[in-house]
């Protein structure tokens, strides 16, 4: 017999498709879904009307320093992601957790128990063109422009960042480059997921 899972982990950078796989998979098994970008958010996408400072953010600093501050802000993220992993342990009902603060290499500490954890990755250039897409990025002017290639840069350093951290610690990889693996991935999760509240 199937172990029945207790959680479903979506792990991964920005805009490698964990929300709309999440939210897919939610609404097929009927489990609820949490990001973790509801508990707090990091300088985020530089195109959605966000404050002037967010905006200077990405055009003052380096790409390295970029990438550091959103490490920092993953720890600082830590606690609170595990208060909020213990309360949904508590309900006694399982959950989908999705963001890009659930990083790798913090997965084994948050005792979810039978948690299914899936870390998806994406082509760098492809990863590229999403942000470029969402962005609206040739429309915008040399400015904007200039900090949408930052955020591009920092998502495309953390998604490799998500490969060798998932690597290290054996949580499987998934590559939605192809929508079609997406799908697929999605309906196999949501058929294990839906078959464990039969169990």
């Amino acid at each position: 017999m199937t172990t029945r899972p207790s959680a479903l982990l979506l792990l991964g950078t920005s805009h490698v498709g964990k929300s709309t796989c999440a939210a897919r998979i939610g609404r097929a098994a009927g489990w609820p879904v949490v990001s973790t970008d509801q508990l707090g958010r990091h300088p985020g996408r530089p195109w959605t009307g966000v404050p002037e400072p967010v905006t200077e953010f990405y055009l003052r600093l380096t790409d390295d320093a970029i990438h550091w501050f959103l490490r920092v802000h993953h720890e600082n993220m830590r606690p609170i992601i595990q208060g909020r992993i213990k309360a949904l342990c508590e309900a006694g009902s399982g959950f989908i957790l999705e963001g890009a603060a659930l990083r790798p290499e913090y997965v084994p500490d948050w005792g979810i128990g039978e948690a299914v954890a899936v870390c998806l990755h994406v082509e760098p250039q492809v990863l590229r063109e999403r942000i470029a897409r969402e962005s609206h990025y040739s429309r915008r002017d040399g400015r904007l422009k200039t900090a949408i290639d930052k955020f591009a840069e920092r998502s495309v350093r953390e998604n490799e960042a998500f490969i060798e951290a998932a690597i290290r610690h054996d949580i499987p990889l998934m590559d939605v480059t192809d929508p079609e693996a997406a799908d697929r991935l999605a309906v196999e999760l949501t058929s294990r997921l839906a078959g464990a509240r039969e169990l």
